[in-house]
């Protein structure tokens, strides 16, 4: 994934910054409690592809 991409991307929901979970290829919104999934190296930026995440997996991220 493009570190540049990254940096420039935020959630589409509330304009938050998103981590990037290189292991898991998803970006993380801690806010919104939703990681989007990273597919064929293209950032899937939409809420219904969207997963939610635990509170307790948020913790890695802090």
């Amino acid at each position: 994934m493009d570190h540049k991409l990254i940096d420039v991307l935020v959630c589409p929901l509330c304009k938050g910054e998103l981590l990037y979970d290189k292991d898991e290829q998803e970006l993380i919104c801690r806010f919104d409690k939703l990681a989007y999934p990273i597919r064929d190296d293209i950032p899937v930026m939409l809420e219904d592809e969207a997963r939610k995440v635990a509170a307790e997996e948020l913790d890695k991220y802090a």
